[in-house]
């Protein structure tokens, strides 16, 4: 492979971990040619790219971007193919469901800022909610208790005018 050759795809891979919050880094190795093409239309469905590269050439991209992913490096060995995703816990479910099958095998991933490592990071990652279902969590929370605030308010309205008006009326009459 030409130095140009291998300039383009680390830019190339370069330009993907810019535009996607997350990456998995898998072993797809043992896959036949039909588990790899059903994989590969499972993650278009769900909207992550996922993209066979050389080690060395996926670390060189790593090494051009300006934050540290020097956690991963141990992981770069053997086979990797990486998954892009936005959704953050989509490429672990998917990973999760070909589990029988033994592939993908996880071997790390970057996922909301926070790098996971091994076997046991893959259930934490199944289960890490995407910034989406976080907000509206926090939104969920946030209005249950102003929608008590603002009824109280409401009826608590009618009483403090009550009282109020019945104040001015002592004033006046005295």
């Amino acid at each position: 492979m030409k130095k140009e050759d291998k300039q383009q795809i680390i830019e190339q891979i370069a330009a993907n971990l810019q535009e996607y919050e997350n990456f998995y880094l898998t072993d797809i190795a043992t896959l036949n040619a039909v588990k790899t093409s059903n994989l590969r239309r499972e993650c278009s469905k769900q909207e992550i790219k996922l993209l066979v590269v050389k080690n060395t050439l996926l670390q060189k991209a790593l090494e051009s971007l300006e934050r540290d992913y020097k956690e991963l490096y141990p992981v770069l060995k053997g086979n990797t193919a990486i998954m892009f995703s936005n959704v953050a816990n989509a490429p672990a479910k998917l990973i999760d469901k070909y589990k029988a099958d033994k592939v993908p095998v996880f071997k790390g991933a970057y996922v909301q800022e926070s790098f996971f490592i091994g076997d046991k990071a893959l259930k934490d990652l199944i289960n890490i909610k995407s910034k989406t279902e976080l907000i509206g969590d926090v939104i969920a929370l946030l209005q249950s208790p102003a929608k008590n605030v603002i009824s109280a308010l409401q009826s608590g309205g009618n009483i403090l005018h009550g009282v109020l008006t019945t104040l001015t009326e002592k004033e006046h009459s005295h």
